[in-house]
């Protein structure tokens, strides 16, 4: 329930967001967080009973290096538009990166309570799942930031009918999810979750192909409809398999972790897919070059999305039959038959 609802709230904050861009201010789009954390703050003493306090300590060495080290690799990749891979600001960034996510990496070795327990990688199906979510969450950002210029500046569309332009994925999205919580009763999780990626990735790939020339149903509305069935299939096992089979003391790390390959990412993704617009050389046109952008930066996250669907296949989708083979075998085990008295 957590991932449909995550899933559709993403899809419709298009709608709402469209909404208030056209009818108050794009400004608006940021306050809309304001009543409903002023909300979450007030009720959740009701509703989420606190959990046993224990003594501990902020893993603050780790938790600088992996800020400034994400954010380094962020900004090196996002200077390429203006300055190039060749640029030595963008070496320098790239390189300081990835350097403080390799000490990052060795501070959570050796931490006593580390923010990033490397325990929770020792199973297959969670760090499938953290990867894997990671490149999904890489490919939607640059599918939601891109398709609404396409909307805006090919199409003509103002900020209202763009955001309604996403309803043909909202719907989609929404019947589906509310769907899996009881398809993930009948089938493997691992299933929904590849089928979703591989839907996602079709619609993706059909979307990249827009053009000045492009029509609203056939290039847009269209390929969203499978964006949305495979949004609406993948979120849930995403979440589900990251928190499989981690236990209790490092459930909120696990649930951390999802969270934290989701944002990181969105924000790498996008970078990756502005950089590849850039890549697109400059036309007479200022609207055939927008459109050749969206479909470059499309294209990319039609990549991120095959490599999320190669690791789904390589990691969560064999362990998680393995897994399900190995719980049948035990319920149909023969009970142990006990000697008759003599």
């Amino acid at each position: 329930m957590y991932g449909a609802t995550a899933g559709i709230g993403a899809s419709l904050g298009l709608v709402i967001g469209g909404a208030l861009a056209h009818w108050i201010s794009w400004r608006a789009g940021f306050f809309v967080n304001v009543p409903i954390g002023a909300a979450m703050i007030a009720l959740a003493p009701r509703f989420i009973p606190e959990s046993g306090r224990s003594r501990g300590r902020f893993d603050a060495f780790g938790a600088l290096s992996a800020t400034l080290g994400v954010g380094a690799l962020v900004f090196g990749i996002i200077n390429t538009v203006d300055a190039g891979w060749s640029s030595p600001v963008t070496v320098t960034a790239v390189s300081a990166g990835v350097v403080l996510l390799v000490v990052f990496v060795l501070i959570e070795r050796r931490a006593a309570q580390p923010i990033m327990p490397l325990r929770l990688f020792a199973s297959r199906r969670r760090t499938g799942a953290y990867v894997a979510r990671f490149l999904y969450l890489g490919a939607m950002i640059g599918f939601f930031f891109f398709t609404t210029q396409f909307l805006q500046e090919v199409l003509g569309f103002d900020p209202l009918q763009a955001g309604l332009g996403f309803l043909p994925m909202t719907a989609v999205n929404f019947a589906v999810a509310m769907g899996i919580p009881r398809l993930m009763g009948k089938l493997p999780g691992s299933i929904p979750l590849a089928a979703g990626i591989l839907i996602t990735l079709a619609g993706m790939f059909w979307l990249s192909r827009v053009g000045v020339d492009s029509a609203y149903l056939t290039g847009v509305a269209l390929p969203m409809v499978l964006i949305g069935a495979g949004q609406g299939l993948a979120f849930a096992p995403l979440t589900s398999f990251g928190i499989i089979g981690a236990p209790a003391f490092d459930a909120g790390a696990a649930s951390g972790l999802v969270n934290t390959f989701h944002q990181v990412g969105t924000c790498l993704g996008l970078g990756i897919a502005v950089a590849a617009a850039a890549t697109v050389p400059t036309t007479s046109s200022a609207v055939a070059h927008l459109a050749a952008q969206v479909g470059a930066a499309l294209t990319t996250g039609s990549i991120l999305l095959l490599l999320a669907l190669a690791v789904t296949a390589a990691l969560i989708l064999p362990a998680d039959l393995a897994a399900r083979r190995a719980g049948a075998r035990r319920e149909v085990a023969p009970a142990p038959q006990l000697e008759t008295a003599r």
